[in-house]
């Protein structure tokens, strides 16, 4: 159980060349081919890594033909085009790195965080008239939604998406909604809090945001989730928490929500899969959603590190499931994991059940504990990893020859009330 000082993607393509000295594993040999590859495909998917066997909607952005030079350009020539890009456009582009990126994009990141973070640090550039985010689609929406109206903002590749954000559609949501109005009505109860209150997680849709924004509900991170939870429970008698099923349980149980006042919501299902009476005596309703990185997690995991490593650390994000949250010693965002080595005294040993681009670069960046990834197979997210060098050139270079490519815009229609719920966010400070 270590973790190499090589980068995820040069670790990756050692394994799969299977030079002399590689260790280690891969969830599919898939990971060593360029993103491109996957791009074209006949059926979409959202590629190689957690999420190859999540099913993908039909409607889901594709990413069009990268032309051939930056397939083919060596790191040493991405290298030097977007270093030169970079140095031409100057402060008309800030260029956003999610914590999951490969060390291979982050290297020209000029914020680097997770997703919330990256939002508020778009709001700091006012002067940039190009936002390029190095994340997934929902990120380069919500960024879009609190940019200036003259910013554009730029995904390098249209075919990172999210499979969690895509595990609740607007479609669905709304009929979960009129279900749950047709039970519980829409009038408030003697204390003025209304049936229910719609929370979505940040990693969602624009749309759910808007949803959220024009029903008197709020966006949660996974840092203020137990804060945006209190508000809702201040305004609602109960919550109905999409898309991710394990934060709304993790935080709603640490809160003293038992757990059978948490049914499920399957919209595939009558009422989700629930009785009437089980609905009535709810307090949060969690969709059946999931993130396929963290879903990777488990106890036996965590057991086989304690065994190896007596007085081990052990740090999960509250994405994982519930029994891997209850046999970790403390859960958190990215940012509470990425503060809470920073803090640590110098030899201790930590076991980190989160993406593995960000462990294996905490590793290194903090050689004086030993940090490790809980799972032994390398599995980043599949669709974070769709963000190339060779993307990121293309689009830069695009930027100084006059085109902007690739643009994420929301409709006002939609931006506006999601700006409401997104505010609401920004106030539930923790």
């Amino acid at each position: 159980m270590t973790t190499s000082t090589l980068s995820v993607d040069t670790e990756i393509q050692l394994i799969a060349a299977g030079a002399p000295g590689a260790t280690g594993s891969t969830c599919t040999p898939g990971l060593a081919d360029g993103p491109w590859v996957f791009d074209l495909q006949p059926a979409p998917s959202y590629g190689p890594g957690a999420s190859l066997a999540d099913p993908i909607p039909a409607d889901t952005p594709r990413q069009g033909v990268l032309p051939e030079v930056y397939k083919t350009a060596s790191k040493d020539e991405l290298d030097a085009r977007i270093r030169a890009a970079k140095a031409t456009l100057g402060d008309r582009v800030v260029i956003l790195g999610h914590f999951y990126q490969r060390d291979e994009v982050v290297q020209y990141a000029d914020f680097v965080g997770d997703s919330f973070q990256l939002a508020n640090a778009a709001l700091t550039v006012p002067q940039a008239e190009a936002i390029v985010f190095c994340g997934v689609h929902f990120m380069a929406e919500t960024a879009d939604i609190l940019a200036g109206e003259s910013q554009s903002v730029i995904l390098p590749n249209l075919a990172a998406g999210c499979s969690m954000a895509d595990m609740a559609d607007i479609d669905s949501v709304e009929e979960a909604w009129a279900q749950l109005a047709e039970l519980y009505g829409t009038e408030p109860d003697a204390d003025g809090r209304v049936p229910v209150i719609p929370v979505t997680y940040m990693n969602s849709s624009a749309d759910l945001k808007g949803f959220c924004g024009r029903n008197g509900g709020i966006v949660c991170t996974s840092s203020n989730a137990a804060t945006v939870l209190e508000w809702a429970f201040e305004r609602g008698q109960r919550v109905l928490f999409f898309p991710d099923q394990h934060l709304g349980r993790n935080t709603a149980k640490a809160m003293g929500v038992p757990l059978e006042q948490m049914p499920m919501w399957n919209p595939r299902k009558e009422l989700g899969g629930s009785t009437e009476a089980e609905l009535l005596n709810a307090r949060v309703i969690l969709w059946h959603g999931f993130c396929s990185v963290h879903k990777r997690f488990s106890v036996a995991q965590i057991e086989r590190a304690r065994a190896a490593y007596p007085g081990v650390q052990v740090i999960v994000h509250p994405e994982c499931p519930m029994p891997v949250v209850d046999a970790a010693d403390s859960a958190g965002s990215t940012d509470f994991i990425v503060k809470a080595i920073a803090a640590a005294p110098a030899g201790t040993t930590f076991a980190i059940g989160t993406e593995i681009n960000l462990v294996q670069r905490l590793a290194n960046e903090y050689p004086q504990h030993t940090i490790f990834c809980l799972d032994d197979v390398i599995c980043p997210c599949s669709t974070m990893y769709r963000i190339h060098p060779g993307y990121l050139a293309w689009v830069l270079e695009e930027l100084v020859e006059g085109r902007v490519v690739n643009q994420i815009s929301v409709s006002a229609d939609v931006a506006v009330p999601a700006r409401v719920a997104l505010d609401r966010m920004l106030a539930a400070r923790p």
